[in-house]
Formats: C-alpha cells, structure tokens, sequence
C-alpha cells in the first residue's frame, strides 16, 4: 500500500463523545482520494474546473480504535479491483502505535464532471491503477454488514412513509459544504446523519444511564459507530433541502444497528441511504454498556423496520 495522508486530529474535529466525529473520517478519507488521483494521472480531478473527478458510490467504514485530539495517524491505501469506470479503494487509518484506527472499503466512480455520468479510465490511468492492486487487511474486514449485498433499486419518501419511518433530521446544504463541482461533500452526509441521531437515540441513552445509577455506577453514557456503509445515490446542491428518516436494523445485549435514509422533500428521491452498527459507550470508563432485554425491546420500538441500503 501507498501512504496517501499523515497528520493528526484536531480537537475541533471531536465530537460531545471525546472522539474524532464519523464525518472528519470520511473528510480524511476524501483526502486520502484526492492524493490518490495523482498517483493515477488525474492531477486535475479536484482542482478548480475540473472535466472528469472521482466520487464514492458505495462505501463501508470499519472503526476499530477511537481517535482522540491530538494524536498522529497516518493513512495507507490500495486498490482491490478495478472496473471499465469505476474502482473499489482500500484506505487504512492506523495509530502511530501500529493499531488500525478505521479502515475504508469504497466504490470510487470516474465521473464527467459535467454530465455526472461514469467515464470510462483512460489507458494510463487504468495501468496506474492496476499497478496499485494489493490485498486489504483481513483484521479490518467488515463484519455485521453484508456488502455482498446488492444497493436496493430505489428509496424514496413513499417507502420511508409506508412504514412510518421517523424523521430524525431536517435542513438545507449550504454553500460552504459544497466541493469545487458545485456539489455537496461527501462528509456532509454521514455528518448529518450524526447531527440529527440524538433525536432518536438519546431518550433511550439516558434510560439505560438510569440502570446503571440504580446499580450505584457512575456512567455518563454516549454512543460510538462500529460500520458505516453508505450508498451516495445524488449530489445535492446549496440550497437544496434534506430530510432524514430512520428505520431499526437488529438489537442485540452490545451492538445495534440503525438505517437512515438522507431524502429531498422535493423529489422524494434519496440522496443517500445509509445503515450504522454502534454500541451505548461509558464515557468514563469508554467501554461498552451492555443492554438489557427490556432496552432491547424499547430499542426496537424507536423506529419499524423496512428500510434498507
């Protein structure tokens, strides 16, 4: 593998849970792509007025450490597979320890600029890329999240209104969350999500704290993301709406996974379909908080199953 970005987290890049949020993840994700275009002869891809540039299409993050302000990390990546338009990248995020931080399995398109459609790799860019083929690590692999599945078809607000999903998120993209094409980043999208999940979850966070009281356990108790995979489905642009509804995955003693839905009120197309496996964490211990039956099933009443990436 190639080392794509070295550096460390900034304190403002932390969220309420003492951690690097999920969106600086994928913003450094993003830079690590853009350093990979000039390995593969697309200098230009995210520069100003760019013809052709690189988008993800469908991705999934494993986080494995948390990362705290202040720590060095450095981020390494490959190439697994390369299609006539499209290629799926490799990023690893490891400590300056050695341990693995987060690791990145995504679908990455070639894309006109102008069109917003696939453009196929030029000769030198397709050998560039081959020459870059190496094999990811099998300790980062994913694990509660599926990718052999295939992306559902479509999603839209009828479905997400069909089985009453609940909308956690509302707000506009505004125009400094905008890349060089005019179009939304990439970590607006998983960021949102992150702004908006309290509404759901947090009610439910604080019953689970009361347990651990009565057992007389201190515990201010918060929440981490173990995967992520998100499926980029439209680029929205400043001054377009989004609203976000929410559908359950599966409960279980220690993990939990939600599927969120990023929708335009105005299409009701999605811009983005998404699903999260995450834990209840101790803030003070930052470990994992185990769920009773009873949470479990008061978990499972937050949202109706039905959605899917």
């Amino acid at each position: 593998m190639i080392e794509l970005y070295r550096g460390s987290i900034n304190t403002w890049e932390c969220d309420e849970m003492g951690h690097m949020n999920v969106r600086f993840y994928v913003a450094k994700m993003m830079e690590g792509l853009a350093e990979l275009s000039h390995h593969i002869a697309l200098p230009g891809a995210f520069r100003p007025g760019p013809e052709t540039t690189l988008r993800p299409r469908d991705q999934h993050i494993r986080f494995m450490k948390e990362a705290h302000a202040g720590s060095p990390f450095t981020m390494r990546g490959c190439i697994l597979e390369v299609s006539e338009t499209s290629a799926l990248l490799y990023q690893q995020i490891d400590h300056n320890t050695g341990e693995p931080c987060a690791a990145f399995r995504t679908w990455v398109d070639h894309v006109d600029v102008a069109s917003g459609e696939p453009e196929p790799w030029s000769t030198v860019s397709r050998k560039k890329l081959n020459a870059l083929i190496g094999e990811a690590s099998a300790n980062c692999a994913p694990r509660s999240i599926d990718m052999s599945v295939a992306p559902r078809a479509t999603a839209t607000m009828s479905d997400a209104e069909a089985i009453k999903a609940p909308v956690i998120g509302r707000g506009v993209v505004l125009p400094h969350h905008l890349d060089l094409t005019g179009h939304m980043i990439p970590e607006m999208f998983i960021g949102r999500v992150s702004d908006s999940i309290g509404h759901l979850l947090r009610p439910w966070r604080e019953g689970l704290a009361a347990q651990a009281r009565e057992r007389g356990e201190v515990a201010r108790v918060g929440g981490a993301v173990l995967e992520y995979r998100l499926v980029y489905r439209r680029w929205p642009r400043a001054g377009d709406r989004f609203v976000i509804r929410s559908g359950r995955g599966f409960q279980k003693e220690k993990t939990h996974s939600f599927v969120h839905w990023l929708i335009d009120p105005d299409t009701g197309a999605a811009w983005c379909t998404s699903e999260a496996v995450a834990i209840v964490l101790n803030l003070d211990t930052r470990k994992i908080m185990p769920a009773t039956p009873d949470l479990q099933q008061s978990l499972a009443a937050l949202a109706p199953a039905g959605l899917t990436v």
